[in-house]
């Protein structure tokens, strides 16, 4: 056997060896989810005496959990008020943030490091932390709670910090001040320019802020929880508590509702899939 095929025998050995690796990761990781799909089919019994059985071993498969999650957890309603929360705070954020990385950027005076500064040290300050306060102050002394805009004005804070780090990073070392020079001698104002010169160029990084912020707004379980109560305006991640019980829980329910939260992102990912992987890989090379 000569030297070429044993080198190409290595090769393939070694390319087998990590596909099945990354074959046993991927089971391994999704195991959770698989689980959750087989048992949102089962019935409560079956979930209790074998949660690990497959569908083909017991009986009773039934499609009854997900109408019954979908009632109970008034699905349309919840999805009204996720969107709505999701959307608004995700524009909101981007914008803002872009704008001030934008200015941090551009005027590199004390005002503007001190803002950055203070910035990227709250991003070390753990929300549980100070998620007491903040109820008491918002809950007992201004009693703005149970209201979207008090929870789109939190989820706006909260992630100003992390996104004015990222556009700041992006405009520092991919903006050239040029571009912009060109533009004021052709009479546009510094917001003409940024809305017309700056922001445009941002979208690899805009793409990618946009995915992880509305991500994160969507799945969020803790801040609205703090700060909605009524069940008019609960979101998907919190209609979903409404399936436990004091004593006991359905657990077909429960996964079936859980589907039903995750369900639009999954779709949404599926339409766009090219388009968030792309602005996430931009975004990363920028």
């Amino acid at each position: 056997m000569n030297q070429t095929s044993i080198g190409g025998t290595k090769k393939k050995v070694a390319d087998a060896l990590a596909m099945t690796r990354l074959i046993i990761i991927f089971i391994a990781y999704m195991f959770p989810f698989i689980m959750v799909v087989i048992n949102s089919l089962k019935q409560k019994r079956d979930i209790i005496k074998s949660p690990f059985s497959w569908l083909f071993t017991i009986k009773g498969l039934s499609f009854d959990n997900f109408v019954k999650a979908f009632n109970q957890m008034n699905f349309l309603n919840a999805f009204k008020n996720s969107l709505i929360v999701t959307a608004s705070a995700t524009i909101l954020v981007t914008l803002l943030a872009a704008m001030l990385a934008y200015y941090i950027v551009r005027h590199k005076n004390w005002v503007s490091k001190l803002m950055l500064a203070l910035m990227v040290a709250s991003m070390i300050i753990p929300f549980q932390a100070i998620m007491i306060p903040l109820v008491s102050i918002y809950g007992g002394m201004l009693n703005v709670l149970n209201h979207r805009i008090t929870l789109i004005f939190l989820h706006t804070g909260f992630s100003m910090a992390m996104s004015v780090f990222m556009f700041h990073g992006f405009i520092n070392g991919n903006i050239p001040i040029a571009l912009e020079e060109a533009a004021y001698i052709d009479g546009c104002t510094h917001v003409q320019t940024f809305f017309k010169i700056v922001f445009p160029l941002l979208r690899p990084i805009i793409s990618t802020m946009v995915i992880l912020n509305s991500l994160a707004f969507w799945n969020d379980f803790l801040l609205p929880s703090l700060v909605l109560t009524d069940k008019e305006l609960l979101t998907l991640p919190l209609s979903t508590y409404s399936f436990y019980g004091t004593y006991s829980a359905d657990y077909g329910t429960i996964m079936a509702g859980l589907l039903l939260c995750v369900a639009p992102i999954l779709i949404l990912y599926v339409v766009l899939q090219k388009q968030i992987i792309g602005g996430v890989v931009a975004g990363a090379v920028k």
